[in-house]
């Protein structure tokens, strides 16, 4: 599974972007999909998930001003991001998790994009 993210930038604060992330190959076998972010020196964290069934999960830094969803016909899933803060500031990068079975059993793994910088500015 290979995975294209698009649709960082520059935006105010209390502005909005859109972020989506198209995924290609065995797409067939992908089970979650989410959105994680990383600022220079601190660990990457996860922001919000969604299973295959639309079931969402979100870091509560975000919880009310951030809405993920995904069109599994299109395999892209969307991150919504509103009302955002300076500490929004980060490189944004989606993942799906995956399932592919093998005739010695399941193989599973993460496929993560290529990362997008999201810059908000005061």
């Amino acid at each position: 599974v290979q995975l294209q993210a698009s649709g960082g930038g520059l935006v105010q604060a209390g502005g909005s972007l859109r972020l989506s992330c198209v995924a290609s190959g065995s797409t067939s076998s992908i089970n979650n999909m989410g959105w994680h972010r990383q600022v220079p020196g601190k660990e990457r964290e996860l922001v919000a998930s969604i299973s295959r069934g639309g079931s969402t999960n979100y870091a509560d830094s975000v919880k009310g001003r951030f809405t993920i969803s995904r069109d599994n016909g299109k395999s892209t899933v969307y991150l919504q991001m509103n009302s955002l803060k300076l500490e929004d500031t980060a490189v944004y990068y989606c993942e799906a998790d995956w399932t592919v079975v093998r005739d010695w059993g399941d193989q599973v793994g993460r496929s993560w994009g290529q990362g997008t910088l999201v810059t908000v500015s005061s």
